[in-house]
Order: C-alpha cells, then sequence, then structure tokens
C-alpha cells in the first residue's frame, strides 16, 4: 500500500513539474502564424524583438519560413502580446489582463468582431498613467469623503469540503491558485497530514486575479460583437481637411530639393482638381532641413496637432519621431518614399507607399506563377550586380521549386546555340537575368534577339525589374521583339490620355517638364494627394474602414493599402507587370 502511495506521489511531482514547465514556456512565447509576404526582418520588427531572438526558438527559419506555420515569439519585449486561444472572447481578455475593451480595442485598430478567431495575435495595452492617475485620485477622494468603513468583504472565493483523498495540491490545482495561497487562507493546512475528509476550507482569489474577481460581474456577459459595436469611434466627416507636407525644400543637396519641388508641385496640382470638385483643404508646408536637422521645433508649431494628415518625411531620421507625433495626435501620416523603414509594423497611423522588400517579392511571385505556371524558366546568370537582386532571385526559385516547376541556369556569355539548346518546344520559354542593370542588359540583347530571329517559332519571352523603365529609350525595340516583361508598383505609359493631359498640365502650371527619371516625382505627388485626399474627403474618419472601396485610377502609382498585422500600419502591396508585346504594344497588367 505504501509503495502504491509514493508510485501516486512520484507521478503528481511529476505532473505538477510538467505543468509548471508549460506554463513557464507559454508565458515566455507568443505563437504567430506566418501570413503572406513576412519575413524574418518584418516578423521581428513586429514585436521588437531581434531576428536571432526568433532564430533560437525556432531554428531552421533563417533559411526559409513558410506561410501558414507558426514561430514562437519571444513575449520578451516592453510590450504584451497574446494570441487568441479556443474559447476566448474579447470579454474573458479583459477580464485575464484587467483591462477594457476600448482599452484593447484602441491598442489594436486592426482587430474587429469579424477577424476576432484562434491564432490572432493582438497587443495588451498596459495600464495608463492617465488611468493610474485616475484611480489614485478616485481612491484619495473617496477617503476624504467618510470615515465610516464600508462592509467587510469576504477574502474567500467559496467554501471547499475536503473529500477523501484529497491533498493540498490536488485542491489548489482544482481551483488553480497555490499551495501556499491556500495555507495562507487557511492557517491549519501548515501541517499537511492533518487534512480531514469533511473540513470546509476558505478558497482565495488568486493573488494575481483577486482584482478582478472581486469586481462586480456584470447580469450578462457581452459578446464580441457587443463590444466591439460598443467601442466604434464615431464616424466623422471633415469639412476642410488640414494637411501638412514636411520635406527638405532647401538647405539641402540640390538634386533632392529639386525632387522634393516636383513632388510638391504635383502635390498642388491634385489640391487644385479635387478643390473644383468641392472638396476643401487647408495645406500647411514646411521645410525639415537635412537629415541631421532635428523636427522637434516644427512639430512645436500649435497647428501641427490639428492636422488630419501629413505628407513625409524624406529621411530615414525622421521617421520615428514624426510617426511617434502622429500616432500621439491620431494623425496618419503617408511617407511617399523610403521602405526600408520598419515604424509602419508598430504604428497604426503609418501608410507606407514603397512596399517593403518581402512583400513585394510575394506579390511579384504569385502574379509570375499565375502568368507562366507551364513556362520553361531559364535564368541567365550574370556577373555585374547580382548581389543586389540575390535575394528575389533566391525566392522566386524557392517558389517555383514549391510549385513543381523546374529550371535552368545559363551564363550571361552563352552563345546562341547554347541558348538554343535549353529551349522548350510547344512551351513559353521565359529567360530571367539575376540582375537589372543596364551593362547586364548590354551583354545579353544582341543573343537574345539573334536567338529569336533564328527560331521564330520559338515563344520566348524576356522577365526584368522595375529599374528597366529608365533603359526603354536605349532598349525599346530589343525589348518589343523579346516580348518583354517587367514588375512594378510605379508606370505609366506617356501615351495615355491621363498621362498626357497631366503632362501638359504640368507644363503650363510651371513651365517646365517633369525630370525623367523612375518614378516621375510630379506624378507621385500628385498621385499620393489625391487618393488620401479623396479618401478623406469622401469616407472622413471611416477612411481606414472603406479605403479598399475607393476606386481612382491613378497616373502612375498603383495602390492596394494592407495593415501589417492588429496594432500596426498599413503597406502599399500593389504590384503590376508591363508587358512589351511582339505586336509593338505597351501594356499594364493589374492582377487585382
Amino acid at each position: 500500500m505504501r509503495k502504491i502511495k509514493r508510485i501516486l506521489c512520484c507521478l503528481l511531482l511529476l505532473s505538477a513539474y510538467g505543468l509548471t514547465t508549460t506554463a513557464q514556456e507559454n508565458q515566455s512565447y507568443i505563437l504567430h502564424t506566418i501570413e503572406k509576404g513576412q519575413s524574418l526582418y518584418s516578423i521581428a520588427s513586429m514585436y521588437g524583438v531581434s531576428q536571432s531572438d526568433i532564430i533560437r526558438l525556432n531554428p531552421g527559419s533563417d533559411d526559409k519560413i513558410y506561410i501558414g506555420h507558426t514561430l514562437r515569439i519571444p513575449n520578451t519585449g516592453g510590450a504584451t502580446f497574446h494570441t487568441i486561444a479556443p474559447g476566448e472572447t474579447l470579454y474573458r481578455l479583459t477580464v485575464k489582463y484587467n483591462t477594457t475593451a476600448e482599452a484593447i480595442c484602441n491598442a489594436n485598430p486592426g482587430l474587429s468582431a469579424d477577424n476576432f478567431r484562434i491564432g490572432q495575435v493582438i497587443l495588451i495595452p498596459s495600464a495608463g498613467k492617465k488611468e493610474e492617475d485616475k484611480e489614485e485620485k478616485s481612491s484619495s477622494t473617496d477617503e476624504l469623503q467618510t470615515s465610516i468603513p464600508g462592509p467587510v468583504e469576504s477574502q474567500c472565493r467559496e467554501m471547499h469540503k475536503v473529500k477523501r483523498r484529497e491533498t493540498v495540491f490536488s485542491i489548489s490545482r482544482k481551483y488553480n491558485i497555490t499551495e501556499e495561497e491556500l495555507i495562507a487562507a487557511n492557517p491549519e493546512l501548515k501541517d499537511k497530514d492533518k487534512l480531514k475528509r469533511g473540513t470546509m476550507l476558505c478558497i482565495p482569489y488568486p493573488v494575481a486575479d483577486q482584482k478582478q474577481e472581486k469586481t462586480k460581474q456584470p447580469d450578462r456577459i457581452p459578446t464580441d460583437n457587443e463590444l466591439f459595436q460598443a467601442n466604434e469611434k464615431k464616424a466623422e466627416r471633415f469639412k476642410t481637411i488640414k494637411a501638412a507636407i514636411i520635406l527638405p525644400f532647401y538647405n539641402v543637396a540640390k538634386n533632392e530639393s529639386a525632387r522634393m519641388i516636383e513632388y510638391y508641385e504635383g502635390f498642388l496640382m491634385a489640391v487644385d482638381s479635387l478643390k473644383r470638385t468641392g472638396t476643401s483643404v487647408d495645406l500647411y508646408v514646411y521645410n525639415s532641413g537635412g537629415e541631421n536637422v532635428s523636427l522637434n521645433p516644427l512639430l512645436a508649431q500649435p497647428e501641427m496637432k490639428q492636422m488630419d494628415i501629413i505628407f513625409g518625411p524624406l529621411y530615414q531620421q525622421h521617421i520615428k519621431p514624426l510617426a511617434d507625433f502622429a500616432q500621439k495626435n491620431e494623425i496618419r501620416l503617408v511617407i511617399p518614399f523610403t521602405s526600408k523603414d520598419n515604424t509602419v509594423f508598430r504604428n497604426p497611423s503609418v501608410y507606407q507607399i514603397n512596399t517593403p522588400q518581402s512583400y513585394l517579392y510575394s506579390e511579384v511571385y504569385d502574379h509570375f506563377i499565375r502568368q507562366f505556371s507551364q513556362a520553361n524558366i531559364i535564368f541567365i546568370e550574370a556577373t555585374d550586380g547580382a548581389k543586389e537582386k540575390a535575394e528575389f532571385i533566391k525566392g522566386l526559385k524557392d517558389e517555383l521549386r514549391g510549385k513543381g516547376i523546374t529550371t535552368k541556369s545559363i551564363s550571361e556569355d552563352a552563345t546562341t546555340t547554347s541558348m538554343g539548346a535549353v529551349l522548350a518546344a510547344g512551351r513559353e520559354n521565359v529567360f530571367i537575368p539575376t540582375s537589372g542593370s543596364n551593362l547586364t542588359l548590354i551583354k545579353i540583347l544582341p543573343q537574345l534577339t539573334l536567338l529569336v530571329r533564328e527560331h521564330p517559332e520559338a515563344n520566348v519571352h524576356l522577365f526584368g525589374y522595375p529599374e528597366w523603365q529608365t533603359y526603354t529609350k536605349d532598349h525599346l525595340d530589343a525589348f518589343f521583339e523579346l516580348d518583354t516583361y517587367f514588375y512594378s508598383s510605379f508606370y505609366t505609359n506617356n501615351l495615355l490620355p491621363t498621362a498626357i493631359n497631366f503632362t501638359k498640365r504640368y507644363q503650363q502650371w510651371y513651365g517646365k517638364d517633369m525630370d525623367e527619371r523612375y518614378p516621375k516625382f510630379g506624378m507621385l505627388g500628385f498621385d499620393t494627394g489625391y487618393f488620401f485626399l479623396k479618401g478623406l474627403s469622401s469616407y472622413g474618419s471611416e477612411f481606414e474602414k472603406d479605403i479598399q472601396q475607393l476606386s481612382l485610377i491613378p497616373i502612375q502609382t498603383g495602390f492596394k493599402f494592407q495593415r501589417v498585422n492588429n496594432w500596426g500600419g498599413f503597406i502599399n502591396r500593389k504590384v503590376f507587370f508591363v508587358h512589351f508585346t511582339k505586336n509593338f504594344e505597351l501594356m499594364k497588367l493589374d492582377f487585382d
């Protein structure tokens, strides 16, 4: 009998150890489900941890991560994150973390009743200083108002009648409290051997949850829909949109100043077009100065806090202070230029026009496979500028391999004979150089055009990169002959009426031509200004909710915004293919 008891005790101890270990492990990390376009860099940026921290918990993730798989993310940053588990509701989370539904909704603007589901990660707001001050003030006031003691609250959550073979350990586990907490509420249990059947025990509130448990429970627990609806902000319309542009217009390099002025000029044309349709805009323009100049004096201007939207900055050093200011004052911030800053992953006020690289590549891969699912893919291994495209090429090869599409490789110095040997009869043959440089094009285009002429029956395409649109003057005939495609988020056909009309208007307004570069900053200024100001005019404070319904046809810039997570901002995922056909047509392929 004693032997059986010893075995049972050992099993209980092992069980306790396992439970403790699991609990500690679950508290140390959260589970993140990988979504399309996400990279280790973007995921690490979301949670404020390092990539090495993620790799440590997920061996092999530095080599490849897969959509739909889960990663363990160390929950050691300054913020608290929570992965929604089966059966959890918004109300239960408010109880668990001693917060309010309003606070959770405010911290997670991307969260709604529609996407509150298992596996979603949300940011748990910390108790704000205002709430703490309010609580302290309320407590102090109560003490002053009365000296009459209130009713004594029971320290017992409930009473428990000891059953046969129950132990201090089993009872504490049953009520999710520690043995120490149970003994503290029942001092007679210090001698655990004296636990007798039929004894009534006081079950205390768990220390961490005492405040929560003592709070009066509602008569009826509200549903998720009810809580989200109750915390929806009242829709507001903007009679006059207050917009600011913060860019380096002077006291900077001449070429940078010229680009920013051209952007501003295009923006002014957008404001003028909108005013003609009844949209009222108050535009404030500020010079940010050079990249080492502080924005604090500018942000201290009294009118800045009243802005509805801000466009800028240019320099990466200015993004964080401007983004922090925008978030604090609930102002939308449109970043028109850089794609390398990670602020968008943790700031819900940010709209990033240039797509982060991993998201851009992900869209390109999807479109490519959709367009060339049955093609014979041949990579032309380049020597000049290959490092710049190494990540893109590796990712594309991985995606093709995952879809069961085989690839071939040839040298950039390959002869037409060697090129002809890798062609596949009856299939499309897509040649992809591993570099987007003009030098590479100069090397490969003569051989490829000769190949097409020697094999007129072959269905040959050339596939490449956004920067190729700056080389069209040099290689236009070859692009048409090779039935060329390239991907881009920025493109305009200068022969289209909208582009022609805008170019003429720009010349009339400013007495000059736009700078011939990729992209054209005058068009970029017009597109971003028109899109966001028109959206705010149409939807007011509901802009984020209705952004997908804003159907505009920009001149140059594609827009397809998606929130990166529940607590972050928006990235632009729009990518299209530009096709130079053998019939000398120029087509923009939109896959959405």
